[in-house]
């Protein structure tokens, strides 16, 4: 495995060494950020936005290896979730802690967005509450809060504990989500971003933090300490960033993207205009579909898809073999895999970018490699073990050695079942592959990703049936070599 991250990364230098490569996470805030700063330095120096990476670890994780160069971040977020700091660090504390990863923060971006709690004006007015310390009056109340929240060091355990909230571990919630179940009534408390463009629309009152546990989070740069040297004029055109996005800006660019159906990259363009709110565009879902990514989408969803199903069969079948020739390793090579397979995907995706220093394609190919192996090894062993005795013994009496008998006798006759294990391994791997959207890897998982930051129905379905169009196609190419290679092994029993 050594071998594997080196080649990884030499495969990699090329865009590495003329192309800066920014990084976002997967909420409105930071895609729009990340497409500011690519339009910031484009025409300036060759430039990638990596957009809608996961949570704080799997992009904090990529700017560690390399894969990226520098991603919008906050200060609050830097302190508490990455280095455990004490107190409200100024950013030259978070400097000094910074430097030994060779990692530094640079250009306040001007606006502070911290975390918050909040629920529906009339059901708080209803109940009388104002702050936090008024949630520990009211046990009854159904918390909905995002999985990033629930988990982080500034999240939810250190405010129950803050506050004293008489709460078990809430039920975690996509953000997007959370707006509309806080609307329907499903939930009463949901965690906010202070710049969200959807805290007036859905009428919510943000509740005051009166023990001020929540530090500041300050919008900053959060990139490796040699990007100024390798990108001097990119630096300096982001410099001039400094300041100018305050939150009233700020807001009025995330709605742009939530309300009025604009792109990340249209509600980027903003920064430089003051217009007023507009009505929401009509979305026509057929236009999304086949939007001017469609065939680029397809072709890297193919590729994740095909190329790990390939390494999935080169190492799958040989393992249902030894598995059903040696019988004390059967239970081995099964709980093997199968423990792979009850790995969760981004925890794995997350260990992946460490191993191989890089995200995208690669980390994205081994993990399905690794989710493709249960199915082929599984039905390779169960039609070899499935062979009757007197196939095995008539195959005896031919002579053939044991090498000959296996590949030449056997496999053919469990070649339907071999077919069937990678039947469902195909199809279990283009729903899997719409996760590698998360690390960068492209698909039809980028669709998927912004529709949830945006809760927009039609951005997630024009990715979502792709998907699940390609794998009934997948699904229906495979039964009929099933059915082809059946009576082709029927044929070479008689």
């Amino acid at each position: 495995m050594k071998g594997l991250p080196l080649l990884a990364l030499l495969l990699a230098l090329p865009a590495q060494a003329d192309t800066l490569r920014i990084g976002s996470k997967r909420f409105t805030e930071s895609y729009i950020l990340g497409e500011v700063l690519k339009r910031q330095v484009e025409g300036v120096t060759a430039v990638e936005h990596k957009p809608g990476l996961g949570n704080t670890g799997i992009v904090f994780a990529a700017l560690k290896a390399g894969s990226i160069d520098l991603y919008p971040e906050y200060t609050g977020t830097i302190a508490k979730e990455i280095l455990k700091l004490d107190g409200n660090p100024n950013p030259d504390r978070i400097n000094r802690a910074l430097a030994s990863l060779r990692l530094g923060v640079a250009v306040r971006l001007g606006f502070n967005n911290t975390y918050a709690l909040a629920m529906r004006d009339d059901r708080a007015h209803a109940l009388g509450i104002r702050t936090l310390s008024d949630l520990a009056k009211r046990p009854g109340l159904k918390l909905g809060l995002s999985q990033e929240f629930i988990g982080r060091e500034d999240g939810w355990p250190g405010l129950k504990s803050a506050y004293r909230l008489p709460y078990a571990t809430p039920s975690g919630l996509d953000h997007g989500l959370a707006y509309e179940a806080i609307a329907a009534g499903k939930i009463d408390v949901m965690d906010i971003y202070t710049t969200d463009a959807k805290i007036e629309r859905y009428a919510l009152r943000v509740l005051e933090d009166d023990r001020k546990y929540f530090p500041g989070y300050e919008a900053v740069l959060l990139y490796r300490l040699d990007v100024p040297k390798r990108f001097p004029d990119a630096w300096r055109a982001l410099q001039a960033l400094e300041g100018r996005i305050d939150e009233r800006r700020m807001i009025r660019m995330n709605a742009a993207a939530e309300l009025e159906g604009k792109s990340f990259s249209e509600a980027a363009a903003l920064l430089d205009s003051d217009g007023r709110p507009q009505s929401a565009a009509r979305r026509n879902f057929w236009g999304a579909l086949f939007g001017p990514d469609f065939w680029r989408l397809t072709g890297e969803h193919l590729v994740l898809v095909f190329v790990s199903l390939a390494a999935g069969i080169a190492v799958g079948v040989p393992l249902g073999v030894i598995a059903a020739k040696l019988p004390k390793s059967e239970q081995i090579v099964l709980g093997a895999v199968g423990l792979i397979q009850t790995i969760p995907s981004l925890a794995l995706l997350a260990f992946l970018i460490a191993l191989t220093g890089t995200i995208g394609t690669w980390p994205a190919l081994i993990a399905l490699f690794l989710y493709a192996l249960l199915p082929i090894v599984r039905n390779t062993c169960a039609g070899l073990i499935g062979i009757s005795r007197g196939m095995r013994q008539a195959a005896l009496a031919l002579g053939l050695a044991t090498r000959d008998r296996l590949w030449e006798i056997e496999v053919p006759l469990a070649l339907p079942s071999i077919l069937a294990g990678i039947k469902t391994s195909a199809v279990i791997n283009v729903g899997t592959a719409t996760i590698a959207a998360f690390i960068g890897a492209g698909g039809y998982g980028e669709r998927i990703a912004s529709g949830l930051a945006l809760n927009d129905n039609v951005t997630l379905l024009a990715g979502a049936i792709p998907a699940a169009a390609l794998a009934l196609l997948i699904q229906g190419v495979f039964e009929v070599c099933e059915r082809q290679f059946g009576w082709m092994a029927r044929a070479h029993v008689h």
